[in-house]
């Protein structure tokens, strides 16, 4: 009986959550030339311009500069006078789209499939595009998204989504970019130990840790020799969707925070000649120069939490970036789960509060994580030639407090910023006779 009140209130969440927010249609491409005037635009690679001026059509930047710029016939002219303009912001390792409702209702949560090896597994199939979180996301600026599957050892394929579109085919912007892979733990975790069996023989952390990475070797040298193979008599889809790693087309991301454990992570990528970005790295600024020497980046977590040991330095998770900034190692910056991705640039923002400047931290979330994805030649910066992924803000959008989206464009679409959280906001405001400023 509880279930079935479990799975009934579930399902009631469900529908609330979906005819709860009115429908936010995907922006229709951009049909007419669009200038931005009198702006503070942050390049996305440390460069600020003042007083600046951007231009865009059909979908790409064409100009770019300081002071009015030249006339463009029939644009519609946007002024920012006052205002600051950003590269769409870029959150890589989330699932984003892939989980609208965390507890409680498990038809919302498509995130990993069943099974420990999943190569396979494709995440932008499962991407839901009319997920009632997106419009909460970007309208933070976070324009672009990883959606990343999880579960096993290696739980899938991650793409690269705009976070406007209709469907995951309209979404794509770069699809099946890496394979994500857990590297294994040789040590125990937490402070909570199991109660042997009587008579049962026990594996010692490293002896489990040790069985699994026997594994992982043996299927990527299957994987490795099927990719020798110009046609395989017999079809592999698990060695098929590993081809990538070895022709270089796609990168294994490695979850690993220990130091021990992204040395070995690196090592591995160096001897299955695979690129290798290690996910977390809670302990990467001790292993710089491996990280460095054999050109592996590193995608931190979130800046806002706890440092993974309680004898470290609590506020290690905000230094962390300037660490590696100055250790010469490449570096973003992700958040955890799906709607907390909103903070994504004010967690960046706490690391301009311990070294980094503000641009290198605008940089990380913009420039740092479209190069780890592979996708900075279309995308990260505001250049000529460029894709018009970019947003206006009143004030800075590395704070909380002053930051205020008015305008964002994907490929010079004007998206629409609406979003439940605002339409509950104007809702109660009228009812309680408050003046509503969104």
């Amino acid at each position: 009986m509880n279930k079935i009140f479990l799975i009934f209130g579930g399902l009631l969440l469900s529908i609330t959550l979906s005819y709860g927010q009115a429908t936010i249609s995907p922006a229709k491409a951009q049909s007419k030339p669009i200038v931005i005037k009198g702006g503070t635009i942050h390049v996305g690679n440390g460069q600020v311009i003042n007083n600046g001026y951007i231009a865009f059509d059909k979908g790409k930047i064409t100009a770019i500069g300081e002071g009015a710029g030249a006339n463009v016939a029939g644009a519609d002219v946007i002024d920012a006078t006052g205002k600051q303009i950003y590269p769409g912001f870029i959150c890589p390792i989330t699932t984003l789209g892939l989980i609208e409702i965390e507890e409680g209702a498990r038809g919302t949560v498509d995130d990993e499939e069943t099974g420990d090896l999943n190569p396979n597994v494709r995440s932008i199939v499962a991407y839901n595009t009319d997920s009632k979180v997106i419009p909460t996301v970007r309208s933070n600026g976070i324009l672009l998204a990883q959606p990343t599957p999880n579960g096993g050892t290696i739980s899938g394929q991650s793409s690269v989504v705009m976070l406007d579109a209709w469907n995951w085919q309209d979404a794509a912007y770069k699809t099946d970019i890496g394979i994500h892979l857990t590297w294994p733990v040789a040590r125990a975790q937490g402070r909570r130990r199991g109660v042997p069996t009587p008579g049962v023989p026990q594996e010692s952390p490293a002896e489990k840790a040790q069985k699994a990475i026997d594994a992982i070797e043996k299927l990527f040298e299957e994987a490795k020799a099927y990719s020798d193979i110009a046609k395989p008599e017999v079809a592999n889809i698990r060695l098929d969707a590993m081809k990538g790693l070895f022709n270089g087309t796609k990168k294994l991301f490695v979850n690993a925070d220990g130091a021990k454990e992204i040395v070995q992570a690196v090592a591995f990528g160096k001897k299955m000649g695979v690129q290798v970005v290690i996910v977390g790295g809670g302990e990467s600024y001790l292993v710089t120069e491996t990280l460095r020497d054999n050109n592996v980046p590193v995608i931190l977590k979130e800046t806002q939490r706890l440092p993974e040991k309680d004898e470290d330095d609590v506020y290690l998770p905000y230094k962390l970036p300037k660490m590696l900034q100055d250790a010469g190692v490449l570096y973003g910056l992700t958040g955890i789960g799906f709607w907390r991705q909103r903070n994504l640039p004010f967690e960046a923002g706490e690391a301009a509060g311990y070294g980094l400047t503000k641009e290198q931290a605008v940089s990380m979330i913009t420039l740092n994580n479209a190069k780890i994805l592979g996708i900075d030649k279309t995308t990260g910066t505001l250049e000529v030639g460029k894709d018009a992924n970019l947003f206006i803000s009143k004030g800075d959008a590395l704070d909380m407090i002053t930051i205020d989206v008015d305008n964002a464009f994907i490929q010079g679409r004007n998206i629409n910023l609406d979003n439940l959280h605002k339409q509950l906001y104007r809702k109660f405001a009228e009812k309680y006779g408050v003046k509503a400023n969104l």
